[in-house]
């Protein structure tokens, strides 16, 4: 079976990158076990994030879950200029408390059903002004520049979630993406650790099971099953993650038996669910 490849490491809980790129290769479906954000500065670049498709303006704010499948287009034409910053859950769950929970912005991008956030008004924007002193911190190479930078970054995620929760900002639609498919995707989501056969989602949507599936790997570039089977497996790492016992985990995330689930879990993470490496 073909599997979306991880890309990106984190060996911290954080890090942080600026970079700009005059010739970047194209990236095929992958995913990452950590959140991503990219604040998009210049270029001409389409993200396509879970069957949604994103052309992107300068400052533009993509919000990427760990497990998400994505991919991005790059018009070679022009610098791609971005920041990007790698979250790890520990780092987002060091900042959740009663009064505040810097991970808010995600899960109104849940709701939303979009990954990025667009500023209508830069002129009155604080967080336009909290990008830009991020952006100008990796030119400071004074005392604790890095330091610096982090702190930076906490002041942006403050000014975005304070942005979302007063509604300040703009979850954007997506472009030119099928309606169905998208509905397919959200029930997929809805519906992940319950049964998910084929047949039973073309009844849901009252199509042919062969267009569905064509249509979904044209609209999206990955077929149905294969889809499903690897959210699942994301999933089965993160509830095993906390404890789960693997049998359970198993059959909460849609498994039918546990011998079907721990040959595929091998073959995408390369170790058995119970953590042991494969030879």
């Amino acid at each position: 079976m073909e599997q979306y490849e991880k890309k990106g490491y984190l060996n911290s809980e954080f890090r942080l990158f600026h970079l700009t790129d005059q010739e970047t290769k194209e990236v095929d479906y992958h995913y990452h076990d950590f959140d991503k954000i990219t604040i998009f500065i210049r270029g001409k670049v389409n993200y396509m994030i879970e069957g949604r498709s994103y052309d992107l303006k300068p400052y533009d704010i993509v919000l990427v879950k760990q497990g998400d499948i994505h991919r991005l287009t790059v018009d070679n034409s022009c610098p791609y200029e971005r920041i990007i910053v790698y979250i790890s859950p520990n780092f987002m769950n060091a900042y959740q408390t009663d009064n505040y929970d810097l991970s808010y912005c995600f899960q109104k991008a849940a709701k939303e059903h979009s990954n990025v956030l667009r500023i209508p008004s830069f002129e009155k924007s604080s967080l336009f002004r909290s990008i830009s002193q991020l952006e100008h911190s990796f030119t400071d190479g004074g005392y604790a520049s890095e330091l610096y930078r982090q702190v930076m970054f906490l002041e942006f995620m403050i000014h975005l979630n304070r942005a979302v929760r007063k509604n300040r900002l703009e979850y954007i639609d997506t472009d030119n993406c099928n309606e169905k498919v998208l509905a397919i995707l959200d029930y997929v989501g809805e519906h992940l650790c319950e049964n998910l056969s084929i047949d039973l989602i073309a009844d849901q949507f009252y199509i042919s099971k062969y267009y569905m599936m064509r249509l979904f790997k044209q609209e999206t570039g990955y077929t149905l099953g294969q889809y499903i089977s690897q959210k699942r497996l994301l999933l089965a790492k993160e509830l095993l993650s906390t404890g789960t016992p693997g049998t359970q985990v198993c059959y909460d995330c849609g498994f039918k038996d546990y011998s079907t689930f721990s040959r595929a879990y091998k073959q995408l993470f390369g170790v058995t669910p119970s953590g042991r490496t494969c030879p």
